[in-house]
């Protein structure tokens, strides 16, 4: 835990993850003003001591919109990667477990995934079951089960061959209890940089897909929303694409470090002097 908190990037990425989560848990119990009140009087406010980051072009407070847009993103995120976590990792064991045909039939599904991102699905989705927030998080839930699927399954077969699963094979223990008690906790540690690494990919998605309207619908607020919303008034108010911008930077970096910080502290042999 000390060369944990002595890891720049792990200790940088923290921080930024507990600032995009304390924004989102704060948005639970409060904002400065209600996202859905308009103030056409107000729009396009510069920050004061009423708007501390200014109004946007319907006069609602930037801030606001910001707290609430993490957590839908916080949301989205955690939401989309459960499922392809949960399915990707259920897939790949089963695959590692099994071998043989189910392994390649497993893993040639998981390239026809590959065929499919979370883009081109959510408009595939969106044309049969309209646009939403809820369509987005199905369409990046699927993508990233190829993802869990692939690593899960390699990073499996590598313990199957392990002396202490022949052992416990020949102990009589099964393929379910094997996986349990031996493959996953020996590769909990690659599943759990993935995570990281899946969720910063899960949010720049979100974003991108409410950018171009298929992702969380108006009036609910969306970081790629804001951003859409902003592009009319680059000239007149370039700070409103600025601040969802850097929020939707700063909390992809800050997963991103965290993952890297956690590749270093969970592997010894890629361990780093911090």
């Amino acid at each position: 835990m000390a060369r944990a908190f002595r890891h720049a990037s792990l200790a940088t990425g923290a921080v930024l993850c507990l600032m995009l989560v304390a924004a989102a848990l704060l948005s639970l119990v409060w904002q400065p003003y209600p996202t859905a009140d308009i103030d056409v009087a107000a729009k396009l406010a510069a920050p004061s001591a009423a708007h501390w980051l200014g109004t946007d072009g319907l006069g609602r407070d930037v801030a606001s919109l910001l707290l609430v847009g993490s957590r839908n993103s916080l949301a989205v995120g955690a939401v989309a990667v459960g499922l392809g976590l949960l399915a990707g990792v259920a897939l790949g064991c089963a695959a590692a477990a099994a071998g043989a045909w189910f392994d390649e039939l497993a893993m040639r599904a998981c390239d026809v995934g590959f065929a499919f991102p979370a883009l081109l699905t959510a408009i595939m989705l969106s044309a049969v079951y309209g646009p939403g927030l809820w369509m987005s998080v199905l369409a990046i839930g699927l993508f990233n089960v190829p993802v869990f699927a692939r690593i899960t399954r390699t990073a499996a077969a590598a313990v199957w061959s392990r002396e202490y699963v022949t052992a416990a094979r020949a102990a009589g223990l099964g393929p379910v209890a094997i996986t349990l008690q031996h493959v996953l906790p020996n590769i909990a540690a690659a599943l759990i940089v993935q995570a990281s690494i899946s969720f910063a990919t899960a949010i720049l998605a979100e974003a991108a897909l409410s950018y171009i309207g298929l992702g969380t619908q108006p009036p609910q607020p969306s970081w790629g929303r804001m951003l859409s919303d902003a592009q009319t008034l680059m000239f007149q108010a370039p700070m409103l694409a600025l601040y969802p911008g850097l929020a939707i930077m700063l909390s992809v970096l800050g997963l991103n470090l965290v993952g890297d910080g956690l590749r270093d502290w969970l592997d010894p042999r890629l361990a780093r002097s911090p």
